[in-house]
């Protein structure tokens, strides 16, 4: 086999293996304990994490709209 088609299989068949276990580990198995619900919560913390940090925290966009409620509107006194 030619090197890179043998790089190429390897790349994908590493790729397909992670994505597998990536949605094994996501998965809902129903509402009894699982033994990998504290990798999966561990998961999808880091999940939030980046979602916040590439989009901005939900929390600031809630004081902002929260602070903007409360200043009073402001009144043009020169009409």
């Amino acid at each position: 086999m030619d090197a890179r088609t043998d790089k190429l299989i390897r790349r994908t068949t590493m790729v397909g293996a992670a994505t597998a276990a990536y949605f094994f580990l996501t998965s809902d198995l129903g509402p009894h304990f699982n033994a990998l619900d504290p990798i999966k919560r561990a998961i999808e913390s880091a999940q939030f994490s980046l979602r916040s940090f590439v989009f901005g925290s939900d929390k600031e966009v809630h004081k902002e709209t929260h602070k903007n409620a409360n200043e009073k509107p402001k009144i043009d006194s020169t009409k």
